[in-house]
C-alpha cells in the first residue's frame, strides 16, 4: 500500500512539474508574441498548468483501483 502511495506521488509532482513548465513556457511566448511583455500571460499559463497538476493528481489519489499496467506483445 505505502509503495503504491509513493509511485502516485512520484506520478503526481513529474506530471504536475511538466504541465507548469508547459504552461510557462506557453505564457512566455504569447507574452513576448502577443501582449508587448506583459505579465499576465506567464502568470495564466502557470495558474493553467498549476490547475491541470492538480486536478490530474487529485484523479489518480481518487481512484485506488486503477492498475498502470503495459502492454505485452504476443510472440
Amino acid at each position: 500500500m505505502a509503495e503504491e502511495q509513493g509511485r502516485k506521488w512520484d506520478r503526481c509532482l513529474a506530471d504536475s512539474a511538466v504541465k507548469l513548465a508547459t504552461g510557462l513556457g506557453v505564457g512566455i511566448v504569447f507574452s513576448v508574441l502577443f501582449f508587448k511583455r506583459r505579465t499576465w500571460p506567464v502568470v495564466f499559463g502557470l495558474g493553467v498548468g498549476l490547475g491541470m497538476g492538480y486536478s490530474n493528481c487529485q484523479q489518480d489519489f481518487r481512484s485506488p483501483y486503477l492498475l498502470h499496467g503495459h502492454m505485452v506483445k504476443e510472440q
